[in-house]
């Protein structure tokens, strides 16, 4: 679905969205009003994003989990090393085994822990 449409559709059903993971989201942070970044003080769900290496600067990384930080949201933010936007999807170039793995080893207990308790 997209990282941006998910923190756009959380921060908008904030009752109905347990959960967000973003896995090579590109950039959140941008100067648009709005911006994913900005809809997060509107977010009650757990969020997970895992970073492609060039997709966000470090600059842009640290003020989303400034940010998250801020309005108190429950998340992790890293960045898978080795990688490039498009890394989970086995029929690209930019495939990558390793992260994707990583992928469903953070996207499945995320899942487990917010579906479990709605």
């Amino acid at each position: 679905m997209g990282a941006v449409l998910a923190i756009r559709t959380a921060a908008a059903h904030p009752d109905q969205v347990a959960a967000v993971a973003g896995f090579h989201p590109g950039n959140l942070v941008t100067v648009a009003p709005d911006s994913p970044h900005r809809l997060v003080p509107k977010l009650a769900a757990q969020v997970h994003l895992g970073h492609a290496e060039n997709d966000m600067t470090p600059k842009a990384i640290s003020e989303l989990n400034q940010a998250l930080d801020a309005a108190g949201v429950g998340y992790t933010s890293e960045t898978y090393p080795g990688t490039v936007h498009g890394f989970t999807m086995s029929d690209t170039d930019a495939f990558n085994p390793s992260a994707l793995q990583r992928h469903w080893d953070r996207l499945l207990p995320l899942l487990d822990r917010t579906l479990a308790n709605s």
